[in-house]
């Protein structure tokens, strides 16, 4: 059996493209600690499927991230899992569409909270191990914050905010860290949509490959970035199928 010496933290890792990153990283030999808030039941399924494969190889952690002060507790439970971190993909996200008029604050601290504050403040509290470690921060993003999603005001704008902050750690956290991001395109499509039929094929249309991708495509992405993206750093990466070509 092959030791597992490197640790990967996934925000909100128990469902769509961050259960998929998990087995994917889980599959080339990283210990996998997963944040959940309310899923504890698909939380405990993928505890109890990866730690069948390789014993004592996956943690989840509960925890409510909308309280800044939970963010340094986190950290340390965290670290007590298998005593270091090597990478944090901040995954956890919101979406839902905002139109002007209805925007108010309760949906812009939400939005706003988990697509931006909380990867910032990971990024802030896992610093010192990351630089230690000379690890990796990797953020999943969005395509459509360039052109923006019609009538998600504050969506777009905590995607945009998430790319800026990209960058810009790339460039504080130099060398030792490296930080990049991965925008997923027609991946996965949203859990609640009423016009998913007559959208999807609106979409197909300005795919260049002409197919919806797969969770596996964004959760290869990361590997890469972690496992051979060693002089890549502050870049996003785009896996759309060709969708930015027609936008």
């Amino acid at each position: 059996m092959t030791k597992r010496l490197k640790t990967v933290l996934i925000t909100g890792g128990v469902k769509r493209i961050g259960l998929s990153i998990a087995r994917i990283l889980h599959d080339n030999h990283y210990n996998i600690i997963i944040t959940y808030n309310k899923s504890s039941k698909q939380a405990k399924d993928i505890f109890t499927e990866l730690n069948n494969k390789s014993k004592d190889s996956c943690r989840i952690i509960k925890v409510d991230f909308s309280k800044i002060s939970n963010f340094s507790k986190f950290c340390g439970d965290a670290l007590k899992c298998f005593g270091r971190l090597d990478v944090l993909v901040n995954n956890a996200s919101r979406f839902y569409p905002t139109k002007i008029d209805q925007i108010n604050e309760k949906s812009w601290i939400d939005l706003i909270d988990t697509n931006l504050k909380s990867p910032l403040m990971l990024s802030k509290v896992f610093y010192s191990e990351l630089k230690k470690r000379r690890g990796n921060i990797i953020n999943i993003i969005d395509i459509h914050i360039n052109p923006p999603l019609k009538d998600h005001i504050i969506y777009n704008i905590s995607k945009a905010g998430l790319l800026a902050l990209t960058k810009t750690l790339a460039k504080d956290l130099a060398p030792q860290i490296r930080v990049n991001g991965v925008s997923p395109g027609a991946i996965m499509w949203p859990e609640a949509d009423e016009n998913k039929v007559k959208k999807k094929k609106d979409i197909l249309s300005r795919i260049a490959l002409k197919r919806v991708g797969d969770p596996k495509d964004i959760a290869k992405a990361v590997l890469f970035l972690i496992k051979d993206g060693n002089y890549i750093t502050g870049q996003n990466i785009n896996v759309d199928g060709g969708r930015k070509l027609n936008m």
